[in-house]
């Protein structure tokens, strides 16, 4: 599987436009290769460098998203409309949709990891990362992974 953006390379920086000091609106995302055994897809967008690259403490969640149809192509900029059937999970922020890069200090990494499954996930309410790493054990048929960076322009 492959996941890639219109808006940022692999290992680029991602625009200020879908970050805190911008829109705050999520990047546009395309797959492709996804297995034809795939049931659903799940995204996770998640920063390990929280809250310094220097000193990582944990594991910053930025957007959940379950049950995405395997004929799904991808994300529209803004994450809207959201695929038939998509459900949001809870980010760091307790709420549902997307958060972006706000680093408190020095440049992070922001995985966005991209799992395709042989099932469809129990209607867990409002899951947590947490929640969805563990109902998709033994459940990965692959995985697609895109990372950007972003520093903040402004302390």
């Amino acid at each position: 599987m492959e996941l890639t953006s219109t808006a940022f390379a692999p290992q680029g920086d991602i625009p200020r436009r879908h970050t805190c000091e911008g829109e705050d609106i999520a990047p546009p995302l395309l797959w492709g290769g996804v297995p034809d055994a795939t049931r659903s897809l799940v995204l996770i967008v998640d920063d390990p460098d929280a809250p310094d690259p220097a000193a990582p403490q944990r594991t910053w969640v930025h957007w959940v998203l379950v049950d995405i149809p395997p004929g799904a192509a991808g994300l529209p900029e803004g994450g809207h409309p959201l695929p038939a059937g998509t459900r949001a999970g809870l980010n760091d922020w307790h709420r549902q949709g997307y958060g972006g890069p706000c680093p408190p200090i020095g440049r992070h990494r922001y995985f966005f990891k991209l799992y395709a499954l042989d099932t469809t996930l129990p209607a867990l309410h409002q899951p947590t990362k947490a929640a969805i790493e563990q109902a998709m054990q033994g459940h990965v048929l692959a995985r697609a992974e895109l990372v950007g960076t972003y520093q903040k322009s402004r302390p």
